[in-house]
């Protein structure tokens, strides 16, 4: 790991260069390869900023802080830096995983899942018997019921539309071909 520590407005300290090795180290557990890690510590007044560019293969990281204390600003960047290389790790792991689960499933297997997924999602059924009527009809139901929208067959079209109540107390329609 190819680590390059800068301290601006301030003077380098052979202790704080360590700590920064020590804990940029403690990061390599968690990625294959790491390449490079640049970090710029900068005191502007009674501010302390430390930054932190972390390259590694397919991964750039950036994180930067600011506290009273140099150490404490290091110690937040850095908690940043690992939290996005774990959920960087799990993201590429879960795609993995699922890679692997649709080579070694069936095609019927995840279409099972994929209905019952979809079956836990829909709440309510309802079943309608399409009425043919005109939209001036459908628009009388809509405000007479207070629904959101109304389901009806075109007396003149005989196709199936769908009348809907927008939010600025409009309507809109939906017209379906066949």
């Amino acid at each position: 790991m190819q680590i390059s520590v800068t301290f601006r407005n301030t003077e380098a300290e052979d202790w704080f260069k360590q700590y920064v090795n020590d804990r940029l180290s403690k990061t390599q557990k968690y990625l294959d390869k790491p390449l490079e890690a640049k970090v710029i510590l900068t005191v502007e007044k009674f501010r302390n900023v430390a930054e932190v560019n972390f390259m590694a293969k397919g991964i750039n990281i950036n994180g930067k802080e600011e506290a009273k204390d140099m150490q404490l600003a290091f110690d937040n960047v850095m908690d940043k830096i690992e939290r996005q290389i774990i959920k960087h790790k799990e993201k590429t792991r879960s795609h993995k995983e699922t890679s692997e689960k649709w080579e070694s499933e069936s095609i019927a297997a995840v279409a099972d899942e994929f209905e019952e997924e979809l079956s836990s999602r829909v709440v309510e059924t309802r079943r309608i018997v399409l009425v043919p009527m005109s939209l001036d009809e459908a628009i009388m139901q809509l405000e007479d019921n207070g629904n959101k929208f109304v389901v009806y067959r075109d007396a003149m079209s005989e196709k199936v539309n769908v009348l809907y109540r927008k939010e600025d107390q409009t309507f809109g329609l939906i017209e379906t071909s066949n």
